[in-house]
């Protein structure tokens, strides 16, 4: 009798829960980036917020909630309701927090993946005001003045600051890491002059590139890229062991039913099928990228382990 009551309440949670999914969304749902407006977490998140409402018929409203490298926005994220209406944008610090922070959460186990949406190469720029033209140069000034020439980041364990320590390990050379509170704050900075070199994503540096406010050395992809076809990899140009490429995805916490997770990985794939979404993205330099929810659960492992590297050989340590 027991085990019969027991598969009789199984079942109606799996109808319920059926036909909670198939009510939603009916209402807004919250998309939180755990950085700065002006960031290419916010750039590709709004991006893809505008596409998701449409696809999912309810408006996603952003929540930019940042601090401490990602960390508050994405700890709000893990304490919400896993009902289907708070998911999260994340990138490669997520990958990196675990390394340098003591988190309240667990990157990989407090969360259920939505799907990655997009990736995108660095840009190694440089305020036209420094007198150098390209990598080799930029090199040797810094070989002249070890530790002076400064670098601009979007803080400590971002995508800009990885970026940068692993040009200092592999051109064996010593900049100093400036750290600011997100991508906005920093582009400022480096357009101002006052830091001279920044690590950046393409998504939000190609505008200020093209513009003529800053001055592109290098890509950090494996080629080149079609936004700036005439810009030579930062490997080619002469640190051939360099590779630096950011990724964007959503998460929603953990607990959430897996109907929901399928009705929004299903939308999030019909976005990035749009011409006019992959369009977008290609302008401010990231192209979509696919997985299955169980496939980037296993990137995001992969991606904890590589960069563990970056931050010890780096010694990078969160303030």
């Amino acid at each position: 009798m027991r085990s019969l009551l027991l598969k009789a309440a199984a079942i109606l949670l799996a109808l319920s829960t059926a036909a909670f999914a198939q009510d939603y969304p009916n209402r807004p749902v919250r998309l939180i980036i755990p950085f700065p407006p002006g960031g290419s977490n916010d750039v590709v998140g709004r991006v893809m917020a505008t596409a998701l409402s449409e696809a999912l018929g309810k408006q996603v409203v952003v929540d930019n909630r940042s601090g401490a490298g990602g960390v508050i926005g994405t700890e709000v994220a893990a304490n919400s309701p896993p009902d289907g209406y708070t998911i999260l944008v994340i990138s490669i610090a997520h990958a990196v927090n675990p390394w340098l922070y003591k988190l309240n959460y667990d990157p990989i186990k407090s969360f259920v993946p939505v799907g990655i949406m997009a990736s995108g190469t660095n840009v190694l720029v440089v305020n036209p005001e420094l007198p150098v033209k390209s990598v080799k140069e930029l090199i040797d000034l810094a070989k002249k003045e070890p530790g002076k020439l400064q670098y601009a980041s979007a803080g400590i364990g971002s995508f800009q600051h990885l970026g940068g320590e692993l040009f200092k390990l592999e051109a064996g050379v010593d900049l100093l890491h400036v750290p600011f509170k997100g991508g906005g704050p920093s582009m400022i900075d480096i357009i101002g002059g006052h830091t001279k070199v920044m690590f950046s994503s393409l998504v939000q540096t190609t505008p200020h590139i093209k513009s003529g406010k800053l001055r592109a050395l290098g890509t950090g992809g494996a080629t080149r890229s079609p936004v700036l076809p005439d810009v030579p990899t930062i490997a080619e140009a002469g640190v051939p062991t360099y590779q630096a490429i950011n990724w964007w995805g959503i998460l929603a916490p953990v607990g959430t039913p897996q109907p929901i997770i399928d009705k929004l990985h299903a939308a999030l794939t019909k976005v990035q099928n749009s011409p006019e979404t992959q369009k977008q993205l290609s302008t401010e330099g990231a192209s979509v990228m696919q997985m299955s929810s169980a496939e980037f659960g296993k990137f995001m492992q992969a991606e904890m382990t590589r960069w563990e590297r970056v931050v010890k050989e780096g010694k990078i340590k969160a303030e």
